[in-house]
């Protein structure tokens, strides 16, 4: 398909710190990795899922379809034995499908709002961890 942008060089890297970004705020991939109920291997199969994750939006040859990239966070959630009911799946491939659009076009505020958070955060440890909703509220407000 010729229309389509696909992320290159220094987009593709801060994309992908944005990945882990959003999963480190994900509650139910990290309640799922810290109790190890994928296994052993949780932490391991939490990094598989954002490889895979990035090379959905990076090396795919069709449209991206934010059906499908549920159907991957999906199948990763219950890679860990967790069948995620709570509507996270659908605010996390939302605020991806977003920060991906917004990385194509030169433009990581949504980035730059995460690392700020997770600076914040590690800063002061008492502070709760953002939910998926929280993020895209907070995305939602910087577009105005």
């Amino acid at each position: 398909m010729d229309g389509l942008k696909v992320l290159q060089g220094e987009s593709k890297r801060i994309f992908s710190e944005g990945i882990g970004l959003v999963f480190n705020r994900w509650s139910a991939l990290q309640t799922a990795v810290e109790n190890e109920w994928g296994g052993r291997d949780s932490a391991l199969k939490a990094h598989q899922l954002a490889t895979d994750v990035l090379s959905w939006f990076t090396q795919s040859k069709e449209p991206l379809y934010i059906d499908d990239l549920e159907g991957i966070l999906d199948e990763g959630m219950l890679s860990l034995n967790v069948e995620v009911e709570d509507g996270s799946i659908e605010e996390v491939a939302e605020n991806l499908m977003v920060m991906h659009e917004e990385c194509l076009e030169g433009n990581f505020r949504s980035v730059d709002i995460l690392r700020e958070a997770n600076l914040n955060q590690a800063a002061h440890p008492r502070v709760t961890q953002f939910s998926s909703s929280c993020m895209a509220w907070y995305l939602r407000i910087g577009e105005h």
